[in-house]
């Protein structure tokens, strides 16, 4: 039978012999069941016609969109990227679209993103990104996603605890305490960190981490050992940059830069002045995005399974159980060829 440029539900019905209702429900579903020999029927002729389901119908029967709408910090960066891809493994398996926005850290534009996804009714709310200091707005996005998961939605967070939504948390802090095991039995001794901003509690917990696993083997950072700037590749230019304006007095002979994006324009930095990453002074980052193995030297880095973070995220989102539950992903380091062995 040749398509119409619009298939209609009734026109499925009629061809399938069973009423628009039972072939609305077959279709849309709902909590009134239809047997599944009709169910396989209708599905089968929607299929030989060409019928797309209306998802706003989808949306009227089941009380929610089959959409997974996710909020990130900054789509362009691959740990965002990542998790993303994560969410949309585990989405495509649950037979799920996902809807994306992005709110560049900004707590503005993340209440207006979440009072977007409230009125569109999807499935879940997965909200990505470390925790910031507390604004006028903070309570609010809470109030916002507490009133849709009251409505009946779910919410996750991929993010830092506690939380009294369902949360999916990368062990940040214990990373970075075994990087700096691991940089010390390299034959690490004078340090420096090029950190993000300690606004955000990733970059509070990886340098806690990292400082308190030097203080394990014996170690601390001296006076002006940590150069603070965007949490950005930029950022991380700038801030090995200082570092670089201290070197003499720091002794320094290795940066630990608390993502692998700052640790990218770390190394940059490095070899503008004449230093050679890998040889003149050891550098490592966290999170092992796609390009840390690529690089040359290749990055010394603390993996994170991103992907994971993203696809048990929206495990939680579609869980039964109302009860937020709290969901803890290790990390592990991986050492290459920019912390040689001494």
């Amino acid at each position: 039978m040749p398509h119409s440029t619009h298939v209609t539900l009734a026109q499925v019905a009629a061809a399938a012999g069973v009423s628009i209702a039972t072939a609305s429900r077959a279709i849309n579903g709902s909590t009134r069941k239809v047997s599944e020999d009709i169910r396989q029927r209708v599905a089968q002729t929607a299929e030989e016609l060409g019928y797309l389901p209306n998802l706003s119908a989808q949306t009227v029967v089941k009380g929610a969109a089959p959409v997974v709408a996710v909020l990130v910090s900054d789509i362009a960066d691959p740990y965002f990227s990542s998790i993303s891809a994560g969410v949309m493994a585990g989405a495509r398996e649950a037979g799920l679209m996902v809807t994306m926005a992005t709110s560049e850290r900004r707590s503005e534009d993340e209440l207006e993103m979440i009072r977007t996804f409230r009125a569109q009714r999807p499935r879940a709310i997965i909200v990505v990104g470390s925790r910031q200091e507390p604004d006028e707005r903070t309570a609010e996005i809470e109030n916002q996603l507490q009133t849709y998961r009251d409505s009946g939605g779910h919410v996750v967070l991929i993010s830092q605890g506690p939380s009294p939504f369902d949360l999916v948390e990368i062990q940040n802090y214990d990373g970075a305490k075994q990087l700096a095991h691991a940089l010390v039995d390299r034959g690490g001794r004078s340090f420096g960190i090029a950190a993000g901003r300690r606004s955000l509690r990733t970059n509070v917990d990886r340098i806690a981490g990292f400082t308190d696993g030097l203080a394990e083997r014996g170690l601390s950072l001296a006076d002006g050992a940590i150069a603070e700037a965007p949490f950005t590749r930029d950022g991380g230019f700038t801030a090995m940059t200082e570092l670089l304006g201290r070197r003499e007095e720091l002794q320094l002979d290795t940066v630990f830069a608390t993502s692998d994006l700052m640790a990218f324009g770390a190394a940059t930095a490095m070899r503008s002045a004449g230093v050679i990453p890998g040889q003149d002074i050891s550098l490592a980052g966290f999170d092992n995005i796609a390009l840390a193995e690529d690089v040359t030297p290749a990055l010394t880095t603390v993996d994170v399974p991103l992907e994971e973070a993203g696809y048990r995220a929206v495990k939680l989102a579609l869980a039964e159980d109302p009860a937020p539950e709290s969901l803890q992903l290790g990390t592990s380091v991986i050492l290459r060829g920019s912390t040689p062995q001494r």
